[in-house]
Order: structure tokens, then C-alpha cells, then sequence
């Protein structure tokens, strides 16, 4: 960056002059020597439609206080929404899990494998009753009353709580080790999953106005740089 510089002149030529006027008028303008806001592309926007250029999209404000959560403010168990007669985890356990076998009818999963955990890479067995497998909020309940959920009514914090879009069976205690974490304090394991995990709370918090913190926002700029093409879910 030019700095403002007192020049002595004894009888420059005039073109001399002209010249130098030029240059320092250059090198002053406004943003001339500021890097464009491209979002981390090579100097290309965000492409339309990316994860990448939805980040852009969500409110930035401070954490508010965790006061007042519980997770029954989120509703008691898991809800049928679809109207299927199943509960929303084990619609998710059928979703997610291969080799499903069930307790009785459609709806209570007995047993299955995760293949692929998204969080870790690896298979883990479902059993009923034992498992090592969590249905995970992909966006934490905590979290997200503690950036606008608190001010929900209890019907909007029953259709989170129990939306398939925030929802992910994964490996049990690699789950409970990111517990309220957002995408500044813990991301998967799994570093191959990372896009597709950050685009996911993206989605999540433009769809229910949950807003982020700058070094969350900043946090998933970094992964989605890595894959400016990823989608949102």
C-alpha cells in the first residue's frame, strides 16, 4: 500500500511529473490493493446454488446464553411426522441402516449395519436395545437454541427435533464426543464426509432461520472452500 509521501521537485519535466501524479492516484484508490471477497474460489464467486454461496445467506449474531434448555422443550421421544405409524428414529434407522431386520411389523428395528459410518468411516452393528449407533441431530439441539430456537413455539422445536434433514444414525460414541458442538469446535472424524456433513447444518439452519457465529461461519467456509461445488442437501 502507498502511504502519503511529500515529493521535492526541482524542475521535473513536466511528462515526469504527470507520471508520478499518476501512479500515486492509482495506488490510493479505494480498494485497489484490497483482495476481492470471492469466498476462498480462486477469484471466482461461489457458485449458484453451492453450500458455499448459501453460508453467505445465514444471519451472523453472537451465541445466546444455553438458559432455560432442555430437551423436553424440543418434544417428548420421537414423533411420527410423516404419518407412516413409525416413529421418526426408527424411519431414520431404516434409512440409513442396511440389512434391516425388525421386532414386529414395519416400524421397530431389531437389528442392521451401518455401513460407512459418515463420522468415522467405519461399519458398526445395530442391535436393538444395545446399540452402538445414535441418531444423531446434525445441527445440536443445544446449539440451535442457543441461536434462535429458544424463541421458537413448541410446535417449530418438535418439527426440528424430528426432521429427517437433521437427522443421521452414526457411530454412538463418536457422536457423543461432538455432544452440542458446531462446525468451529468439532467436525467428523471422517475427513471425507466433511463437505457433505458442513453443507447438511448449512441447509439445516437457512431452512429454520437458526443463525451462526462468525467463527462458525468461518469455520465452514473453510471445509466448503475445499469443494465449492458441493450442494446442499
Amino acid at each position: 500500500m502507498f502511504t502519503q509521501r511529500t515529493f521535492r521537485i526541482f524542475r521535473k519535466p513536466l511528462a515526469a511529473t504527470a507520471l508520478a501524479a499518476a501512479l500515486v492516484t492509482t495506488a490510493c484508490t479505494p480498494g485497489a490493493d484490497t483482495p476481492a471477497s470471492d469466498g476462498g474460489t480462486g477469484g471466482k464467486p461461489a457458485p449458484r446454488g453451492s453450500a458455499l454461496a448459501a453460508v453467505d445467506t445465514l444471519t451472523v449474531k453472537g451465541r445466546a446464553p444455553k438458559t432455560g434448555y432442555e430437551r423436553e422443550k424440543f418434544g417428548h421421544g420421537w414423533l411420527d411426522v410423516d404419518g407412516n405409524g413409525c416413529g421418526t428414529r426408527d424411519d431414520i434407522l431404516k434409512r440409513d441402516l442396511t440389512g434391516v431386520r425388525f421386532k414386529d411389523g414395519h416400524c421397530k428395528v431389531a437389528s442392521g449395519t451401518l455401513t460407512d459410518d459418515p463420522y468415522t468411516g467405519t461399519t458398526v452393528d445395530y442391535v436393538r436395545g444395545r446399540s452402538e449407533v445414535d441418531i444423531d441431530h446434525v445441527v445440536a439441539l443445544s446449539d440451535a437454541w442457543q441461536k434462535g430456537a429458544g424463541k421458537w413455539d413448541a410446535d417449530t422445536r418438535r418439527r426440528f427435533a424430528n426432521d429427517p434433514l437433521n437427522l443421521l444414525a452414526v457411530d454412538a460414541s463418536t457422536n457423543r464426543r461432538k455432544s452440542d458442538g458446531d462446525a468451529a469446535t468439532w467436525l467428523p472424524p471422517n475427513k471425507a464426509y466433511r463437505c457433505t456433513y458442513v453443507a447438511r447444518q448449512v441447509a439445516v439452519k437457512k431452512k429454520y432461520g437458526v443463525w451462526v457465529t462468525s467463527g462458525e461461519r468461518d469455520a465452514m467456509k473453510r471445509v466448503l472452500r475445499g469443494c465449492p461445488q458441493q450442494k446442499l442437501p
